[in-house]
């Protein structure tokens, strides 16, 4: 058998073939990458926010008061300062002694105040003239028993006699805490009573609490005492309820 071997010239031929068929593909895909669309990531989507209510509540707890609390003093005007203060003094030891023989604690008696300051008197020519000081002492006075308030009242009265002030009485409970429970339920019930209120009429549905804040609770201020003539042994009062006062404010969501 002959096995004919190819020509160079042949061979030559068939690699320029080649070569030039490579040049058109090269050709033809690079074109075709270069129009291809570059591609991008994929963009996030941002949640949308969801709706929410925001309401106030207010509620209110009551309760008979174990407590009340008296502000009671002593006044003395006299012509000089150590006169003055010297009457107060003796005014002042007076009010402590009755309300020791009242089984008023040490601990329940406070000082609230102590002042000294000058008379002034206007003469016919609208000059003002010191004539004398006044000196005086304020105390605050718990009354356990509030049943007994009236007659404390009375003995400091009678202890004290033109010198005695009684300023006013305010009723309260000992330990308000139970009743600033009762209170907080009830301004948090009612806010969310509101926003359920406001998701139905929007057509929605009450979702979680979001943010929840209180203010502050209100308590009872004091009460005006009449003058209490000196021959009164005890002065009536009337105790009533003690209120509570709380109010929050509520976010809910609307879902």
């Amino acid at each position: 058998m002959t096995i004919r071997r190819p020509s160079a010239v042949r061979t030559a031929r068939l690699l320029a073939a080649t070569a030039v068929l490579g040049g058109l593909l090269v050709g033809t895909v690079v074109p075709a990458l270069a129009a291809a669309p570059e591609r991008t990531a994929p963009r996030a989507v941002r949640a949308e926010a969801p709706a929410t209510v925001t309401v106030s509540g207010h509620g209110r707890a009551s309760a008979a008061p174990d407590l009340a609390i008296l502000s009671v003093g002593v006044e003395a005007t006299r012509k000089t300062a150590k006169e003055a203060m010297a009457a107060q003094n003796t005014a002042a030891e007076a009010l402590l002694l009755v309300l020791d023989k009242q089984g008023i604690a040490e601990r329940d008696i406070r000082t609230d105040s102590l002042s000294l300051s000058p008379v002034y008197t206007q003469n016919a020519a609208g000059e003002s003239k010191v004539t004398g000081y006044q000196a005086g002492q304020s105390f605050s006075v718990k009354v356990r028993e509030i049943d007994r308030a009236g007659q404390v009242i009375g003995a400091v009265n009678d202890a004290t006699g033109d010198s005695g002030r009684i300023n006013g009485v305010v009723f309260d409970v000992a330990d308000p805490s139970a009743l600033r429970v009762k209170a907080r339920e009830a301004a948090y019930r009612d806010a969310y009573d509101k926003a359920a209120q406001h998701a139905r009429l929007s057509g929605h549905q009450l979702g979680r609490l979001v943010s929840l804040s209180e203010g502050e609770s209100v308590r009872p201020g004091p009460g005006a005492a009449p003058g209490v003539a000196h021959d009164e042994a005890s002065v009536p009062t009337a105790p009533g309820e003690v209120e509570e006062q709380v109010t929050v404010s509520a976010v809910f969501e609307l879902v």
